[in-house]
């Protein structure tokens, strides 16, 4: 049994319940459908919490996390916050980096490649000017540019490496988002 689990098990991913999983949804396509949810309160000044738990899968509701995630955002001083947490840009790069990561360490194990380390470095350019309304007409609310290094080792040749990099941005949800841009629909409740 244990060579059995050494053998779907690679990068910490259970390559047997993956590729099953594509399966499944090749023959039911309708069960690909996530609704993923998030509830934000602000607490005061910069400081507000998000609190993420339940999710919508595989046509049902999931109920399979026992606890919610929280996850306080603020601002530094110089953005008029006391650091309460990372600001919403900064959790920005860290959801694409963690997403472009995760993707890649699953076309890894996909592709048989046992991996021995992946880092990433993300830097986004920001001219605040927008955002605080001093000037809009010359510059964007959000970043001008981003900019993400990949640093990647494993048991396969630097280009089979860069490949299952390429595969992981390709397959990245949050690269995707940024990158191609989402509608937002925004409703607006008062109290």
């Amino acid at each position: 049994m244990s060579q059995t689990v050494t053998d779907t098990v690679r990068n910490g991913v259970d390559t047997a319940t993956m590729f099953a999983t594509l399966d499944a949804i090749k023959a039911q396509p309708e069960i690909a459908q996530f609704r993923f949810r998030a509830t934000n309160t602000w607490i005061d000044g910069a400081h507000n919490r998000s609190t993420i738990k339940g999710f919508y899968a595989a046509c049902a509701e999931d109920t399979s996390r026992t606890e919610a995630f929280t996850l306080d955002a603020g601002e530094p001083a110089i953005l008029l916050g006391t650091d309460t947490g990372p600001n919403p840009a900064e959790f920005l790069l860290h959801a694409l980096a963690a997403c472009v990561t995760t993707s890649l360490v699953y076309s890894a194990a996909a592709r048989g490649v046992r991996l021995t380390s992946v880092s990433s470095t993300l830097e986004g350019d920001l001219d605040v000017q927008g955002a605080m309304g001093v000037n809009t007409e010359d510059y964007r609310n959000g970043f001008e540019r981003i900019r993400m290094t990949v640093t990647i080792a494993g048991d396969a040749p630097p280009e089979k490496l860069r490949q299952v990099v390429e595969r992981g941005r390709d397959r990245s949800v949050v690269f995707d988002s940024v990158t191609n841009g989402v509608p937002v629909d925004l409703e607006v409740v008062t109290a």
